[in-house]
């Protein structure tokens, strides 16, 4: 693997990295010193052309384009917000908030260089409720900003008219508020209903004004994009989509943690920094739980929008799962359908309905009650859900059981003929490290 110099977690080990006086410390292009050069010197439109330019592509699991998503404001002369989603609640994924608790100036010096693209005098950071010690801090370090006068009625005190505030609005705990119009309507103090979609946020967002909503770390991305340049960032991985990624490395690996890379590094790669499985490799799950499982097969497979994507299953957030042999694959996906049948916001039936179907059909053949058609039936439920939804919560299952059963299909046969688990493993549980055959 060539040589990689983090970039967005550089100083996520420096002691007080949260405080202002660090953050200045740091020198050029940090303590605000790439806003003073954006705002002073750039036109709001030539931000956006540059952050084009970058093929900067959503982190939060869509990989939509920034800059392209930013061009789709319409010039109506309303108010435009910024509305940036910290709901990190994709089981597997904890990048975001650690941005957050770690260099929370870097992503308000972001925020504003984004709110001076799209000329945006009101951000909003939503947050998912149990993240205390992040709000905290992106709290604390909003009040040192406007002491310093960073923030408020004259960004940086440059003098060029341009007003910004930037407020933290917590959410409550629901999965659902990381769908972006989830978020705008707990943001507007409503039930975290999505909303159908046209007219998309940026025509129609926040109390119906045009709303730019960009996940934390794509946000973070934008002031060093702008401080090195587009042609610098689209050097790192992939024309298709370029730039450093942060991967959460969980499961059955020797240190599971926070790993910065360049995209297209390969997923042994990643796995091999978290220190190599334990045990043998059965499945990665390569962006998040939702996303379809890969098998070992699979591992050297660039960790990259399109390579991922070519091989079945998506990037997503980067939250990398790894099951090793003596993993239920049965018992997993059950975990994965009381997760989200629970978190179902019951607007849309086949959410609502088809959630509930899958999770107790997968109980069944968990707990050793399967039938002959079971996992046939699985598939079946799956057809009537996908596709069928106001958002992609439904499918955020759909997707794990239909790759599950395709990939697994003789794990699933055994639990209907033989009423247990292939793996030896007690219905509903899954075997400690220390229980395992393997060296941790």
């Amino acid at each position: 693997m060539a040589k990689f110099e983090p970039v967005l977690s550089k100083y996520f080990n420096t002691p007080e990295s949260w405080l202002l006086r660090q953050y200045r410390m740091r020198g050029a292009p940090y303590g605000y010193e790439t806003a003073k050069k954006v705002i002073s010197t750039m036109e709001p439109k030539a931000v956006t052309e540059e952050v084009k330019k970058s093929n900067l592509r959503g982190r939060g699991g869509a990989g939509f384009p920034a800059g392209v998503k930013w061009s789709f404001l319409p010039d109506n002369g309303k108010p435009r917000y910024l509305a940036v989603n910290a709901d990190e609640s994709e089981p597997g994924t904890f990048k975001d908030r650690e941005i957050i608790a770690k260099d929370p100036h870097n992503l308000i010096e972001s925020i504003i260089c984004a709110c001076w693209a799209i000329q945006s005098h009101h951000a909003y950071v939503f947050i998912r409720g149990e993240f205390t010690r992040e709000a905290k801090r992106l709290q604390a370090a909003i009040d040192e900003c406007y002491a310093e006068g960073i923030l408020g009625d004259d960004v940086l005190k440059l003098g060029k008219n341009f007003k910004l505030d930037v407020t933290v609005i917590t959410g409550a705990g629901a999965y659902i508020c990381g769908e972006e119009t989830g978020l705008l309507s707990a943001a507007e103090g409503k039930r975290a209903y999505p909303k159908i979609k046209p007219p998309f946020p940026a025509v129609e967002g926040y109390f119906r004004y045009p709303t730019i909503i960009n996940n934390v770390e794509t946000i973070q991305c934008v002031m060093h994009i702008l401080a090195h340049g587009a042609d610098w960032f689209r050097n790192i991985g992939p024309e298709s989509g370029p730039g450093p990624k942060l991967f959460c490395v969980s499961g059955h690996v020797q240190k599971p943690g926070l790993y910065e890379v360049a995209l297209g590094t390969t997923l042994r790669e990643i796995i091999d920094m978290a220190g190599g499985p334990i045990g043998t490799i059965k499945g990665i799950i390569p962006g998040g739980s939702s996303m379809p499982i890969m098998t070992p097969d699979q591992i050297d497979t660039p960790a990259d929008f399109d390579s991922i994507r070519a091989a079945g299953s998506y990037l997503g957030s980067a939250g990398m799962i790894v099951f090793n042999d003596q993993t239920c694959i049965v018992n997993a996906l059950l975990n994965l359908a009381r997760f989200y049948h629970h978190e179902s916001c019951g607007q849309c039936t086949p959410c609502r309905e088809g959630l509930g179907w899958l999770e107790k059909l997968t109980h069944r053949l968990e707990f050793g009650h399967g039938k002959e058609g079971d996992v046939d039936m699985l598939n079946e439920v799956c057809g009537m859900i996908k596709g069928r939804t106001i958002c992609f919560l439904a499918d955020s299952l759909v997707m794990p059981v239909v790759s599950y059963v395709e990939k697994f299909r003789e794990e699933f046969d055994y639990h209907v003929t033989h009423k247990r688990c292939m793996t030896d493993t007690e219905p509903g549980k899954f075997k400690a490290i220390s229980e395992m055959a393997v060296t941790a």
